[in-house]
């Protein structure tokens, strides 16, 4: 992670590569946020399949696992606001979710969840990285 300091316009994304290096049950946790449907199609599929993913913004494909392809998929279709009560560290994941995993920053997120932009900063900017949500490394 970069020595510099986020900000408030910094954005974040979910980083899966994170998750998958850095938590032995980041399968067994993800598997458990899906909707019957979307588990019911993973059932039927072997290994950690690959699919495209087109990001609807800017037309660029990508290559994901079928898990996370599932699992944003699901969070997208729910469309509502975030159930009340939820963590804030939570309520950013599904936030990402709900939103395709494109990056956002803390004012963003603050104004999607009526939660304090600096709250949400100081949270996900912390040394402590909660759900492999990082702030998005620019391509070189």
């Amino acid at each position: 992670m970069s020595l510099i300091k986020p900000m408030p316009d910094t954005p974040f994304q979910i980083d899966f590569d994170w998750w998958r290096e850095n938590d032995r049950e980041w399968r067994v946790y993800l598997r458990g946020l899906l909707g019957s449907e979307q588990d019911a199609q993973l059932a039927e599929i072997r290994g950690d399949e690959l699919v495209d993913w087109v990001d609807a913004h800017t037309g660029e494909v990508r290559r994901m696992n079928i898990l996370q392809f599932l699992l944003m998929g699901h969070y997208a279709s729910q469309g509502g606001p975030l159930a009340e009560g939820t963590s804030l560290v939570e309520s950013v994941f599904r936030a990402f979710l709900m939103n395709g995993n494109q990056p956002m920053s803390s004012e963003q997120l603050g104004e999607l969840l009526g939660r304090p932009a600096q709250t949400i900063l100081r949270t996900i900017s912390g040394a402590r990285v909660y759900r492999g949500i990082r702030p998005v490394v620019p391509a070189e």
